[in-house]
């Protein structure tokens, strides 16, 4: 009854994902990062103001009755957060803000995934350096941790890298693009038959098919200083900053993959990138990045750097709890003590639910573990 990709979320999944949704947000509040609500829905060009065509193939889209206007449903809340720091807060400080809301896209990430995502994220606008990219991973890690997913481990790439060789060897645009596919699916015969058709110079296009190569454990930055010694400033500059987020990352304990040829949102992110993974899943849990700039589109550029991930994703990955039969159930019929009682347990945080006459249900199929019995003129709470 429901479109390919949309699911409705019934009374257990919709508990848990209220109580990890608060629990996240309250471990932002710790971190410094403040609460914004974009809305769901606004006009088209707005939306993808600086995002690029990867979102716009995402974007559900549809004429606002009101003015003709064409309106899109969004399906990254990213690019609305830094309209926010860019445009309303225009605060010239750092800038923590976090979000969760509902995101709805054309396509799902993966066969027979969901089309509709309960997105919540972290960004951190108005700083420039690895200082504030360390931050966000860190953060992102102990928002996994707090959801309860263990084994994490961490992949991290630098988009600057491949971008200043392309830069330096002069490459078209097309080609550029083909060259990005190339990288992705790790294709050493297509790279350097793509290499080939350019005119550049050799130490140029070797830099640029050897970061096919450049992956593994933090190692890999070793041999990429090596490999790269010939390269622009703007590449040396990447890697120092890929090495130290990758340093501090290692100290939290969480295991770190390296991968110069991982350009994950080329388009869009403009330096470190990152995703966090758990063992069995071959998509990531989390992912990230930074991306300066995009302020620019609402008059204002900002350094950026964030996160997002899908809470309904989490929720599925850690095992169920049964916090959901905790409940004490009470009789309908009330007496003013039997009133007073109940209000006692509700203001102390209890669960409680009243038994509607003419229902012999058993306590367990009204979510309960405990009962509310009178005796000997008391109100006493019992097992079930």
């Amino acid at each position: 009854m429901l479109p390919e990709g949309i699911e409705e979320i019934l009374p257990d999944e919709a508990r848990r994902l209220e109580q990890l949704r608060r629990r996240l947000l309250d471990l932002f509040g710790t971190w410094g990062y403040e609460l914004v609500m974009p809305p769901l829905i606004e006009y088209l060009d707005a939306l993808l103001t600086g995002t690029g065509r990867d979102l716009d193939l995402q974007t559900f889209k549809l004429t606002d009755q009101l003015t003709g206007r064409l309106m899109g449903v969004r399906a990254d809340m990213t690019p609305q957060t830094a309209r926010i720091d860019a445009h309303y807060l225009k605060r010239e400080c750092p800038v923590r803000l976090c979000y969760v809301g509902n995101v709805l896209r054309t396509r799902p990430d993966v066969f027979a995934g969901s089309r509709e995502l309960l997105q919540l994220g972290a960004e951190l606008f108005g700083h420039p350096g690895p200082e504030s990219d360390i931050e966000i991973v860190r953060l992102m890690l102990a928002a996994l941790t707090a959801a309860g997913l263990r084994g994490l481990h961490l992949d991290l790439g630098h988009v600057g890298v491949f971008r200043a060789l392309a830069a330096e060897a002069h490459l078209p645009g097309e080609l550029e693009s083909d060259l990005f596919d190339a990288l992705q699916r790790k294709a050493r015969p297509r790279i350097e038959a793509l290499l080939a058709t350019w005119e550049a110079s050799a130490g140029i296009k070797s830099m640029l098919a050897v970061l096919v190569d450049l992956n593994g454990g933090p190692e890999t930055l070793i041999r990429a200083r090596e490999l790269l010694k010939g390269a622009p400033p703007a590449v040396q500059v990447a890697l120092i900053n890929l090495e130290r987020v990758a340093d501090a990352v290692a100290h939290s304990g969480a295991p770190v993959y390296i991968d110069l040829a991982e350009l994950r949102g080329y388009r869009y992110y403009t330096g470190v990138v990152f995703s966090a993974f758990v063992p069995g899943q071959g998509q990531s849990v989390a992912q990230g990045g930074r991306y300066d700039g995009i302020g620019r589109a609402f008059g204002r550029a900002r350094a950026a750097t964030g996160f997002s991930t899908d809470l309904r994703q989490l929720l599925r990955l850690v095992s169920v709890d049964e916090a959901g039969t905790k409940g004490i159930l009470v009789p309908h019929a009330g007496t003013k003590g039997l009133d007073e009682m109940i209000e006692t347990l509700r203001a102390a945080g209890e669960r409680v639910v009243a038994r509607l006459p003419g229902d012999s249900s058993p306590v367990r199929a009204l979510g309960c573990d405990r009962e509310l019995s009178e005796q000997g003129g008391q109100w006493v709470v019992k097992p079930a």
